[in-house]
């Protein structure tokens, strides 16, 4: 009967906790979904679903010719695709504030050496994909759609779809997005000793290989795309070099905690 009693009261002190953990991601979480709902509602107020879509579409319909205009293949494509557009919107504009709660949430289980490592990455990798993707729409679209429409026969008439254009246009935000998190991947696999530096470095002639391999797959058959994306990536690959040395001198944990751990049985 005393073992039954002791196991009921391990189990209670350990379960306390473990809710405890549950209870504040699920606040977290709704302070998340707050926060997207906060913007999606901003975003329906101003500029709008209808004007939000008309953003987007600007590099296209600037490209087409004269006349030329987007169709809706379905019923309700006026109605879904903008949509689509102002909660996509709505979830990048509330992403800080989501990682900050993703942050605040995992914080208090690390190290002082370690926050110094994530927090910074955190913030940086937020940063670097919306360069990534403002860097596609103001300037890869627009080459882009430049030197698709200049091939285009002109017994053709130009009327893209708005539902694959969106698929398109979002497909070419993620890979821009992700190819410029280089850095970042750069950062973490020298960080954690996966790889060294001199192994980075070495591996630099191959990476270029690899990024245009990459860019030919993930964006359209034409080079302006190809070469937009991996002239950056090879670029980012070389920045993340570097600030992989200043995070490894920055980051390491300090002496007296390595041997407290050394010293606890």
């Amino acid at each position: 009967m005393a073992s039954d009693r002791s196991k009921e009261d391990e189990l209670a002190g350990t379960e306390q906790p473990f809710v405890a953990h549950l209870v504040e991601l699920r606040d977290r979480l709704i302070k998340a979904a707050f926060a997207v709902g906060i913007a999606v509602a901003i975003l329906a107020l101003y500029p709008g679903p209808a004007a939000l879509y008309d953003i987007l579409a600007a590099p296209l319909v600037v490209a087409l010719p004269k006349g030329a205009t987007m169709i809706a293949t379905s019923v309700i494509s006026p109605f879904m695709v903008p949509l689509k557009i102002m909660m996509v919107a709505a979830f990048l504009m509330a992403l800080p504030f989501v990682l900050w709660q993703v942050w605040a949430f995992v914080a208090p289980g690390l190290y002082t050496h370690e926050k110094k490592l994530v927090l910074p990455l955190v913030f940086s990798s937020t940063f670097l994909f919306f360069i990534g993707v403002a860097f596609c729409y103001f300037f890869v679209f627009g080459q882009v759609f430049k030197f698709i429409q200049s091939f285009a026969p002109k017994s053709i008439t130009a009327a893209p779809d708005i539902e694959a254009y969106l698929d398109f246009v979002l497909s070419m935000f993620l890979a821009f997005g992700l190819a410029f998190e280089v850095p970042i991947v750069v950062i973490v696999l020298a960080r954690m000793g996966i790889v060294s530096i001199e192994k980075l470095k070495a591996f630099r002639s191959y990476f270029i290989v690899v990024a245009f391999v990459a860019a030919a797959i993930v964006t359209p058959p034409d080079v302006v795309s190809q070469l937009a994306l991996a002239i950056p990536m090879c670029l980012l690959y070389e920045l993340g070099i570097w600030a992989a040395q200043l995070f490894i001198r920055h980051t390491q944990a300090p002496p007296e905690s390595a041997t407290k751990t050394s010293q606890s049985p």
